[in-house]
């Protein structure tokens, strides 16, 4: 039988406890054999709007933040391959790696509304299914399956977190406990993130 595999990519600055709600619901409810999370080295869409916190950093906070926990797993493909981060390159090297295997691109309902934006869509369209992870009773940005994807969707409940505020909460000493694991509290205390604001 095919391995099914999440490939949910991002940013992780940091990575949150509504990053991991959202990984580890999609791999229960597609029965997926594992979610990979895909820490982005370049963030092009992120570039020039605002600093971003090292690659290798933000790479050890999602592998502290998975440690133990069944099914998920940290990836630094996108690190390994330099330069900016594409889902189309992302999900062509795990097709690659994995012969065989059903692809899931795992998104926010925010980001499904942006898809227009990427590099490249109609490849990762034609390799993989998109997932969309919502609150209750939410629908997916209408016209997805219009535009030729296949669609699933796994809810989740509304946590409304933002890596920005943790980043400036994180700056100003305040505390970081429940809003992300405390493994990843320690890294960001051991390396001393966002202490300057960043």
């Amino acid at each position: 039988m095919a391995e099914r595999i999440g490939i949910f990519g991002g940013t992780f600055d940091p990575i949150h406890v509504g990053h991991l709600v959202a990984a580890v619901n999609a791999h229960h409810d597609l029965g997926l054999d594992r979610v990979v999370l895909v820490v982005a080295n370049v963030p092009w869409q992120k570039v020039g709007a605002r600093k971003v916190t090292p690659a290798e950093d933000r790479l050890e906070m999602v592998t502290a933040a998975v440690d133990g926990v069944p099914g998920l797993e940290a990836s630094r493909l996108d690190n390994h391959r330099g330069g900016p981060s594409y889902t189309a390159d992302t999900v062509s090297q795990l097709a690659a790696m994995n012969p065989g295997a059903e692809l899931f691109v795992i998104v926010g309902w925010d980001v499904s509304a942006e898809l227009s934006s990427w590099e490249r869509l109609g490849e990762v369209r034609d390799m993989a299914s998109l997932v969309v992870v919502n609150r209750p009773g939410t629908a997916p940005p209408v016209g997805l399956r219009q535009l030729g994807w296949r669609l699933e969707q796994v809810s989740v409940p509304n946590l409304e977190i933002s890596s920005t505020d943790l980043r400036a909460r994180a700056a100003l000493g305040r505390p970081l406990d429940y809003l992300v694991p405390e493994a990843v509290v320690r890294v960001i205390r051991q390396r001393g993130l966002y202490a300057g604001g960043g």
